[in-house]
């Protein structure tokens, strides 16, 4: 039997887990680079009987999975994944089976990007370490208003740190209730006013139909020129072109993202060359926490699927 572990981009999956006891019923290929489009990743893939994925780094569609006959269990990272195609799965006989992942990470790094962004951390490492000095003119916190889109799980932690820095703290989301606002000791508000009042704006939805292409051209428009918005969720739910003409007029004053349209993000796109954006390469979720408990949960799944049975099945 033929293992495949995709999008390992930092050579870390056999190091944090134990997968002696698959090694002795499968041969595993670790793959530390993206397969590229549908065409190459089929034919990367089509001896394998397992695949065990990094949630929704690598898109497995239909069309994909119908042209690789041989595999008959799907392992994700995280207890779900908009990009398999759970019926498609189903009605071929492959199994989906999930891992947990820890509820935090992506918490903290929202943390690290609005920080990065208003203490102009990016341009003063790269000052010092050029052998200058001070370089930009950074803000506070204390005061401002930090406006979180979604207030579950993680927009929740995000408002304590927010006011635990003195923030005011506002939130809208279309299920947004009074009671959960008062809760958190968050102002419910509509999104146009969240927008229009807040000094940060920081996402925090699930993607959906509802929240695809949520913040675009007009959105950006109703923004101060100083606020900055922050995006560890889902790329689509911000219009990509939009924000990148917004970021380039000046019409906000900058972003940190996490989360894009295309990953991983070409080298010539333009936010790769917008001094007012903060990037990183979808690492919200990627600490070794989160990885020994994702790869540690899917040894799990495999083994009890060699022995013919299944744990955390998604289809």
């Amino acid at each position: 039997m033929k293992l495949a572990i995709l999008d390992d981009y930092l050579n870390v999956a056999l190091k944090v887990a134990d997968w002696s006891a698959v090694e002795q019923h499968a041969k595993i290929s670790v793959f530390t680079e993206h397969l590229g489009d549908e065409d190459q990743a089929a034919q990367a893939l089509a001896d394998f009987d397992v695949v065990i994925v990094m949630r929704e780094r690598t898109r497995l569609p239909a069309s994909l999975l119908l042209r690789l006959p041989k595999l008959r269990l799907l392992v994700t990272t995280g207890l779900r994944n908009q990009a398999i195609a759970m019926e498609t799965s189903r009605e071929l006989g492959i199994d989906v089976c999930g891992t947990n992942l820890l509820g935090y990470p992506a918490f903290e790094h929202t943390w690290a990007l609005i920080l990065a962004l208003v203490r102009k951390i990016p341009l003063e490492n790269n000052s010092i370490h050029e052998g200058g000095w001070q370089k930009g003119f950074a803000g506070g916190l204390r005061g401002k208003t930090l406006g979180i889109l979604g207030l579950g799980k993680l927009g929740s932690q995000v408002a304590k740190v927010g006011q635990a820095f003195g923030m005011e703290t506002i939130s809208w989301s279309q299920n947004l209730t009074d009671a959960r606002a008062k809760e958190c000791g968050v102002a419910r508000v509509g999104k146009d006013e969240l927008l229009s009042l807040s000094d940060i704006v920081t996402i925090h939805l699930v993607m959906s139909d509802r929240t695809r292409g949520l913040i675009g051209d007009r959105e950006l428009n109703l923004m101060k020129s100083s606020a900055y918005l922050v995006n560890t969720s889902r790329a689509s739910i911000i219009d990509e072109a939009a924000l990148v003409d917004a970021l380039k007029r000046e019409v906000i004053r900058g972003a940190g993202i996490d989360v894009f349209s295309i990953e991983p993000l070409p080298v010539n796109h333009s936010l790769r060359r917008l001094d007012n954006a903060v990037l990183t390469g979808h690492t919200g979720y990627v600490t070794e926490e989160n990885f020994t408990l994702g790869y540690r949960e899917a040894v799990e799944d495999v083994l009890t699927w060699i022995s013919g049975n299944t744990i955390r099945l998604l289809n």
